[in-house]
């Protein structure tokens, strides 16, 4: 009697994930979809994920929409858009915009091959379950690792330069200190919203994405259409900006800065339905759009700026609010401030939600500290809470950095550097697994060898390029070691890395 109470218990909680996902279908009007179709795709799901080698733990109830705009808003085309334009133009002049191309094309090498392993391995924490799987446990947790950190960075990043914003929005001037407070505000803010659970989540980013539709595309196309100073030819200009090979390459380091994050889809793939097809079109349209958005802005800001030598020699420092507010009129910078505002919010929410499943990824395999605690998701709302809490903790600690500039540009430096790292290294782990017949791809997107190729030798380039030393690229008078900060931070926690899994290795081992 007691075991098959206990049997009706297991099967009464193994559905609950599925009757909630049926409930929030309803919630957001998808009346008319059939529930025995739900129960199967669910099921599906989770069929696929026990062949992977574990149970279903989080909640479903994300579609390719929803699990898209996650992908928008880490990529983020306002935030990633706004931090470089200025050094872009500085760096190349208008000319600069053919190298955003150029580095778009590139990406979208890249969030190719990652659709395809997302096809074939649906699963929360994307780069390091794919690696563990192509190449074996010490590379994939090497690359998790490698992952968690530069993800960690570039969250405390973006929470740092959203708290201007918010300042401005405010009436603010704060100093040092209350900027880090600002920053720390919006983190705790994006956790209270991913306690909430993936339906309030994708509520809070869909506003997001609305404020990037707005940011981008709508005043984008408004300032191309209604408010052009220049024509077309300035875009083949550098109109007095250094011409140098040196330059073209400093400029395509910096213009990597707006295509990343797209992987956040894939860290969300044992919270969609269907993740084996929808995750990769979310990968795909996510770098897509972002990439159209980006594009489209740059052209239309570079158009409609009417002092460009102002912006090349920076002596305007924010040139695209500037440029927005003289064409629109001041009535328009309160709304466009608080547009921005939404779009680093959404980005740290979405952020924050892929890192917390990127922790629980790896605590569920037993390769942190105190791995049960991270590894346990929240009874109600069935998110990765600990797991989030624990990085917002550790964010909010990078944010301390701030308080000195060096530190906080070598922060910036290895957060991107180490994003394309991780890049590197999942897509070496592809092209390498392809070619020894480890890996036959069998999941719905396959497109084969030669796009792998073309993504490693474009990630084998820029990422040298990104982490290459620059006195350009670093504050006036910076020191040597900021300089050099992408390298020798990466050799850093890299070697960690490798001390962390001889230890966890040896650990094991024991315990055998």
């Amino acid at each position: 009697m007691r075991r098959a109470a206990a049997s009706k218990h297991r099967d009464l909680a193994s559905r609950e994930p599925i009757d909630k996902t049926i409930q929030a279908y309803h919630m957001i009007g998808r009346l008319s979809i059939d529930r025995e179709g739900i129960l199967d795709r669910v099921s599906s799901d989770a069929s696929r994920l026990q062949e992977l080698g574990y149970r279903q733990q989080l909640r479903r109830g994300l579609g390719v929409f929803s699990t898209f705009s996650i992908g928008v808003a880490t990529v983020a085309p306002v935030v990633g858009l706004y931090a470089i334009f200025g050094l872009g133009m500085n760096l190349s002049g208008p000319v600069w915009v053919w190298l955003l191309v150029l580095s778009l094309v590139g990406q979208v090498l890249v969030a190719v091959v990652y659709s395809e392993l997302a096809s074939e391995f649906p699963i929360a924490g994307g780069p390091y379950q794919w690696v563990r799987r192509l190449i074996g446990p010490d590379a994939g947790i090497f690359t998790g690792l490698i992952y968690l950190v530069a993800v960690s960075a570039a969250l405390a990043t973006v929470a740092f330069l959203a708290a201007p914003w918010f300042a401005q929005l405010l009436g603010l001037q704060p100093s040092p200190g209350g900027h880090m407070l600002l920053s720390f505000c919006v983190l705790l803010a994006s956790l209270l919203v991913n306690a909430g659970g993936v339906q309030v989540v994708r509520v809070a980013v869909n506003f997001g994405i609305a404020a990037e539709i707005i940011a981008s595309m709508l005043i984008g196309s408004m300032l191309l259409v209604f408010f052009r100073t220049h024509d077309a030819t300035v875009l083949f200009s550098s109109m007095g900006a250094p011409t140098s090979l040196g330059a073209a390459l400093a400029t395509l380091a910096v213009c990597g800065w707006a295509f990343v994050g797209f992987d956040a889809s894939a860290s969300v793939a044992e919270e969609t339905t269907g993740a084996g097809a929808n995750v990769p079109r979310a990968i795909l349209a996510a770098t897509a759009v972002v990439g159209i958005a980006v594009v489209l802005v740059a052209v239309a800001v570079i158009l409609a700026t009417g002092d460009l030598q102002a912006v090349i020699s920076g002596s305007e420092m924010d040139p695209v609010t500037a440029t927005v507010v003289a064409s629109l009129g001041d009535w328009s910078r309160m709304p466009f401030l608080a547009v921005v505002a939404i779009t680093f919010f959404a980005c740290c929410i979405s952020m924050q939600a892929y890192l917390g499943r990127v922790i629980f990824s790896l605590a569920r395999d037993g390769v942190l500290p105190f791995s049960r605690k991270l590894a346990s998701v929240s009874e109600g709302r069935k998110v990765p809470l600990v797991a989030m809490t624990t990085m917002t903790l550790i964010a909010s600690a990078c944010l301390l950095l701030g308080f000195n500039e060096g530190a906080v540009g070598t922060m910036i430096s290895f957060g991107t550097a180490g994003l394309y790292i991780t890049f590197l290294l999942v897509v070496a782990a592809a092209l390498y697994a392809r070619l020894s017949g480890k890996w036959r791809p069998e999941g719905s997107l396959r497109l084969g060898t030669p796009v792998n190729v073309a993504a490693l030798v474009w990630l084998l380039f820029e990422t040298i390029n990104i982490a290459w030393p620059r006195v350009e690229l670093a504050p006036p008078n910076a020191p040597v070691w900021q300089v050099w900060a992408a390298i020798w931070v990466f050799a850093v926690v890299a070697a960690l890395a490798v001390i962390y899994i001889g230890a966890w290795r040896r650990k094991n081992l024991g315990a055998e």
